[in-house]
């Protein structure tokens, strides 16, 4: 674990950058994202600005020198359907060079412990089949499968499957 090395914080306009790098690392893997090349800070600045802390954050985990990013986590509204706005999606993303350590599921934990006061009570986490990692993580957290999408991916000419997995926020969590 990574107990003190780090500070998890809302994001800021200048992090991006460093968001981006991150999120661009994991494309080649192939395990948790269906773009298949990079991305750049400028098409993701429309992304970046429908994130708020007070409905939508984009949270990352920083370093205590401050100076470099580790990881970051986001709650992205559900199928833009006002029927869905009490649901989110959740997304977290660690740099290559801090995985396996803990600072995932500190981001998770983080995210959940803010959705009683977004009022969000169910959460959804969009895995690849192939990703056990991921899914070792979500399950950990309480997430179950509730549905999944056969060979619905075309990752360079591999087709691969997309399992929903969600969480329900207890309710006692909402009434906090």
């Amino acid at each position: 674990m990574y107990m003190g090395e780090f500070t998890i914080r809302n994001a800021h306009a200048e992090d991006l950058a460093q968001i981006v790098g991150i999120y661009n690392a994991a494309i080649p893997a192939r395990m948790a994202t269906g773009d298949l090349e990079s991305v750049s800070v400028e098409s993701r600045d429309p992304w970046f600005k429908t994130h708020r802390p007070e409905k939508y954050p984009l949270i990352v985990a920083e370093e205590n020198d401050g100076v470099a990013l580790m990881g970051w986590g986001s709650l992205t509204a559900f199928y833009g359907r006002a029927a869905y706005r009490h649901t989110a999606e959740v997304s977290v993303y660690v740099d290559p060079d801090h995985m396996r350590k803990g600072l995932a599921n500190a981001l998770i934990d983080e995210l959940i412990a803010r959705c009683p006061k977004l009022e969000i009570k169910t959460l959804l986490a969009f895995i690849f089949g192939h990703n056990a990692p991921s899914v070792r993580l979500f399950e950990g957290k309480g997430f179950v499968r509730w549905g999944h999408l056969p060979e619905i991916a075309d990752l360079d000419g591999v087709e691969r499957d997309l399992d929903i997995y969600g969480l329900r926020i207890r309710q006692s969590e909402r009434n906090k």
